[in-house]
């Protein structure tokens, strides 16, 4: 495992989207979440959309606030392990 956090992206929305924007974190920084857990919600022009964590851990930092518009594939938040010393 890495010495430092994991960095989570925006996933791809499907249906030719490629943006959307953050409406609300629900996992804070400090918060430790499982797989599966919602990290934030999202908005595309279609619907909106829960983000949900790739794996469990603490989130240790986010990369956008909230009315910010993000792009598929940029770095959203960083996850850290037990294992990783941050």
């Amino acid at each position: 495992m890495s010495d430092l956090p994991a960095e989570m992206h925006v996933p791809d929305f499907g249906h030719g989207l490629a943006e959307a924007l953050l409406i609300e974190w629900v996992a804070g920084v400090g918060d430790r979440v499982e797989r599966g857990d919602v990290i934030a919600v999202v908005e595309t022009d279609k619907a909106s959309t829960e983000i949900v964590a790739e794996r469990g851990g603490r989130v240790t930092a986010h990369s956008a606030a909230v009315g910010t518009i993000l792009t598929c594939g940029e770095v959203l938040y960083q996850l850290a392990t037990d294992s990783d010393r941050v």
